[in-house]
């Protein structure tokens, strides 16, 4: 009897074969792979990141136009306007602001002291007095005024000024005519400056006259000197008025004059040693060295009166000018 070959050597041969084929199959593949692998590269551009959910339009591209304009601030939410509580539909703000003090009323301008009102111009509001009319219908006797006092050292004082300068003058009693009109301490001045009269007279406050005579030292007199040299000095300064009891003008009713306190004097014209008197007249277009030397003294005149009122500012003072040291709050004056 023949013996037979098992058929597992068999087997187990083809298996060992079949199983080298297989490691020889997958070396070349991992070779392969390795190979390409080797020669890739990365793209020139990776994926774009997603944009942010709350980018918005942000990240969008802009039209070449808004490239060169700046980039839109961030919105601010406008103030909302109080609602109007008288809509029922308004909300009501919670807790309701608190009610503002009502601003606190102006206390009434004192009346400006300035220069006269143009006959039937209205004057300002103010009360009425105790007689039913404001004080600019009021005549002198319904106005109640009173002599301002002078203190006696404040007049000694002045009147050492006005000697410094070689003022020609002389003390007086008091002056009161009743009204509100007189002098507490009246000085008659016959010279201004020395060696230049005074004509007429005048009768008027010490700080006036000390006023006139510093105008005419440091203003009248060089002026002069540089418009008329061919008229020499000046010898007489012609007065229109000093003291004189009476209202604005010679109104009837309205504020009193600075004239009736001795405050005030009014020059009419200067007098020189040779050629003819300078009258003061309306000299506005007066293309003359005269005329430039009118000016120049009426313009130097607010620097030593608070008042001073020329041709050029109205009817009633045509041929004079008015010049008078009235005190008004924070130093005003009024020059025309």
């Amino acid at each position: 009897m023949q013996r037979k070959t098992p058929s597992c050597v068999v087997f187990s041969h083809g298996y060992e074969e079949s199983d080298a084929l297989r490691k020889l199959s997958t070396l070349a593949i991992l070779v392969a792979a390795t190979a390409f692998l080797a020669g890739a590269r990365l793209p020139p551009q990776g994926p774009m990141p997603e944009p942010r959910p709350d980018a918005g339009q942000a990240t969008s591209p802009t039209s070449p136009s808004s490239e060169a304009e700046p980039p839109a601030p961030e919105e601010v939410p406008a103030p909302q306007p109080k609602p109007d509580l008288k809509d029922p539909q308004a909300p009501v703000p919670h807790p309701p602001p608190a009610p503002q003090a009502a601003p606190p009323r102006p206390e009434p301008a004192e009346p400006m002291q300035g220069p006269p009102r143009p006959p039937g111009s209205p004057e300002s509001s103010q009360p009425p007095t105790e007689e039913g009319k404001p004080p600019g219908e009021q005549t002198l006797e319904e106005q109640h005024l009173t002599i301002e006092p002078e203190s006696d050292a404040e007049h000694a004082e002045c009147t050492a000024a006005l000697q410094s300068l070689g003022v020609v003058f002389k003390e007086a009693p008091r002056i009161d005519d009743g009204n509100g009109c007189g002098i507490d301490k009246p000085i008659i001045v016959s010279e201004a400056l020395p060696g230049i009269r005074l004509k007429p007279e005048a009768t008027i406050r010490c700080p006036a006259a000390l006023a006139l005579a510093r105008w005419m030292k440091d203003s009248v007199i060089p002026a002069a000197s540089a418009a008329l040299p061919e008229q020499g000095r000046i010898t007489t300064v012609n007065q229109a008025t000093s003291y004189m009891c009476r209202l604005r003008n010679g109104a009837g009713t309205g504020k009193i004059s600075e004239h009736a306190r001795g405050n005030a004097i009014d020059i009419a014209s200067f007098h020189f040693e040779k050629g003819e008197d300078v009258a003061v007249r309306s000299r506005r277009e007066d293309p003359t060295l005269t005329g430039a030397f009118q000016r120049t003294v009426s313009a130097a005149g607010c620097l030593y009166f608070t008042t001073v009122l020329d041709p050029e500012s109205d009817a009633a003072h045509e041929t004079h000018f008015h010049l008078d040291v009235i005190e008004r709050k924070g130093g005003y004056r009024y020059c025309h």
